[in-house]
């Protein structure tokens, strides 16, 4: 995704626990950093990324970030004994490599399936359409000036885009900047920018933070992604909250788009 402002760089070489420049809301800042360094580690492993997971530093960074954030949330466990082939192993079996089996042997019909857990919002939302999804998703990003860059081949509702979308949105509100790019100097205004990240996390982050949490949850072996996935569903859980009680919007059934919590409208354990 291609937005205006920096956020740490792809491979996770880079892990930056600094603020913005300018951060008038440290807390939000680094409620935005947190949604960056999650949407780096929801990659498979590079050289970079991995010695980040083996050497502890993405975990103290994390760890750093959450303290500073302001949620009553408990930071995760990301520290990896594998090695990188293992773990890219683990990664691409759960998020990426389907499967096919041969379900009649008389004339060849197979069926195909997709990874155990998907890292699609849409996968998580029975109710409403594939198309439906990706086109309110890239309404909000235009409407803030974001766009996905030429080189992804990604589709709106995927977890690294909505996470990153989900930092940019903090990163604008933490620094106050009513100049950020968009189609509306007003929605850049912090109090607008606060209810903008509400209504993100009711209609999709919350959605896909509880999908991916759930679908880990039924898999084995997920090592350090099914941590991550349930230090994000809390950390998502908390960030509405505050943002909820701060706008006076009410709890999650009295918001308009507020889900119940868990894929297809299922509650949080």
């Amino acid at each position: 995704m291609t937005v205006s402002g920096s956020t740490p760089e792809r491979d996770g070489s880079r892990l930056d626990t600094g603020l913005p420049s300018g951060a008038v809301d440290e807390e939000t800042a680094a409620r935005g950093n947190v949604y960056a360094l999650v949407a780096a580690a929801f990659t498979e492993p590079s050289q970079g990324l991995y010695e980040r997971f083996a050497d502890g530093s993405l975990d103290d960074a994390v760890a750093t970030l959450v303290e500073r954030s302001g949620l009553d949330v408990d930071p995760p466990d990301l520290t990896v004994e594998d090695d990188r082939e293992t773990l890219a192993a683990r990664y691409n079996d759960l998020f990426v490599v389907g499967y096919s089996e041969v379900i009649d042997g008389t004339d060849g019909t197979v069926e195909n399936q997709g990874p155990p857990v998907s890292l699609y919002e849409s996968t998580y939302r029975s109710e409403v359409s594939w198309n439906d999804v990706n086109l309110d998703l890239a309404r909000a990003y235009e409407h803030f000036g974001c766009e996905i860059g030429g080189e992804e081949r990604r589709h709106h509702d995927h977890a690294r885009l909505e996470l990153e979308f989900a930092g940019y949105l903090c990163r604008l509100a933490a620094a106050g900047d009513a100049t950020a790019g968009g189609d509306s100097t007003d929605a850049a205004e912090p109090a607008n920018l606060d209810r903008a990240r509400l209504d993100f996390h009711d209609r999709h982050l919350s959605v896909l933070a509880s999908g991916l949490r759930s679908a880990l949850d039924d898999e084995p072996g997920t090592s350090v992604y099914g941590r991550l996935s349930r230090f994000l569903d809390a950390f998502v859980a908390a960030d509405i909250d505050e943002l909820a009680v701060r706008l006076d919007a009410g709890v999650g059934g009295e918001r308009e788009h507020a889900t119940s919590g868990g894929p297809n409208g299922g509650e949080r354990p």
